[in-house]
């Protein structure tokens, strides 16, 4: 069996999972910080999908410059500016200002999750493409477990002063790790034009966009909800976390046996189930399940998507899918953000929380209706012309 385990795939891995912390500190923290600053739930929603929706203009072009140019220069600089960006956020004195830091954030954003994601596929064996991006995903995972707990520490103990330089220094840390990795590339001739999405992962990705309209909703409000039902907003993301630490490992070795798509439909429906349990929650109790069923279901369907995106992309246009993936999550993430704002503000939680399961039951028919065919035809004996005619 091809090895997994290299010294690169560690480093980036390790440099992730720093990166990551401090993005997650972000998440139950910012939305108060927002409101410290006057700012209603509507903002809240447009501060935090203002982020997501500028990544979503830099992606495409991020991800066409990877397959040209390689991926650590992409690196490098994009871990530069969040790290910089994030000290700005102590100098913040408004709303208008925050917008405009939240764009240069979301930029930045962009291109380097964009090439360490596209690097971290690189060094990845083919056989064990499932289980390489379930562990590298467990990252994150732990970043989500550790980041919201210890973001509200630092708040409550300390400053949103020192909130924002520990982040700038994680984003350091990531980027002094990523450098030790070897990243291997192989650069498209110069004359190739250069490709800002790849059209034949278009069903997959928008799949992806409506399963993230409902992790916006989750990542921007349920702190919100936690704190008018008088929960620690900590106790779901880790219980979310820990969760998917079980799960991620053993649904991406599921996947690379039996196919996605054993993996993709149940997973899909425990996520509606979450959400649903998440709209009836009142207390401490609801919040954790509806958080375990989150973290089987969403934990389960993510990385098993990004395996099929990978699997049906052409191996030199794998930059480019990448990158369309990523755009799909974050315009669902940032859309999501806003337009559940709204409806928190003029309906509920309750509504919130409806409205993203039925977002989720959307990804599941367009999966089961668009894409479950190109998995067959991938699968076909005709598939080598396929190939060639997407070319």
């Amino acid at each position: 069996m091809e090895r997994l385990w290299s010294k690169s795939f560690i480093l980036m891995t390790a440099g992730t999972l720093f990166l990551f912390i401090g993005f997650y500190m972000l998440y139950p923290t910012l939305p108060m910080f927002i409101k410290q600053l006057g700012g209603s739930e509507a903002q809240v929603g447009l501060a935090m999908g203002a982020f997501m929706l500028t990544a979503v203009i830099f992606r495409p072009i991020v991800g066409g410059l990877l397959d040209r140019f390689g991926r650590r220069p992409f690196i490098v600089w994009g871990l530069i500016l969040f790290a910089l960006v994030m000290y700005g956020y102590d100098w913040i004195g408004g709303i208008l200002v925050l917008m405009g830091l939240r764009i240069l954030h979301g930029m930045s954003w962009a291109v380097s999750t964009t090439a360490i994601l596209t690097a971290i596929t690189d060094m990845i064996p083919s056989a064990r493409r499932g289980e390489g991006l379930g562990w590298f995903g467990t990252a994150m995972t732990l970043a989500m477990a550790i980041g919201p707990m210890l973001g509200i520490w630092i708040i409550q103990d300390l400053s949103y002063h020192a909130l924002f330089l520990i982040v700038a220094i994680l984003a350091a840390a990531a980027l002094l790790l990523t450098l030790g990795a070897s990243m291997p590339f192989r650069p498209q001739p110069s004359a190739r034009r250069i490709e800002l999405f790849e059209k034949s992962v278009l069903p997959v990705t928008a799949s992806v966009f409506f399963l993230f309209i409902a992790y916006g909703g989750i990542t921007t409000f349920v702190p919100l909800l936690a704190e008018s039902i008088k929960v620690n907003s900590g106790a779901f993301f880790l219980a979310y976390a820990a969760t998917l630490v079980l799960v991620r490992p053993v649904s991406g070795k599921l996947s690379d046996r039996y196919g996605e798509m054993v993996v993709i439909v149940p997973a899909l429906v425990i996520t509606i189930l979450a959400l649903i349990a998440l709209s009836f929650s009142s207390g401490l109790f609801g919040v954790l399940v509806s958080a375990v069923l989150y973290g089987i279901g969403f934990g389960s369907a993510q990385p098993a998507l990004q395996a099929i995106t990978i699997r049906l992309a052409r191996p030199d246009r794998i930059g480019a899918a990448n990158a369309s993936f990523s755009t799909a999550t974050d315009l669902g993430i940032g859309l999501g953000a806003i337009l559940l704002g709204w409806v928190s503000q003029y309906m509920s939680y309750q509504a919130l929380f409806t409205v993203s399961a039925v977002s989720v039951a959307f990804s599941l028919l367009l999966f089961a209706f668009f894409v479950k065919r190109l998995l067959k035809a991938d699968a076909s004996p005709t598939e080598p012309f396929l190939r060639e005619a997407r070319k």
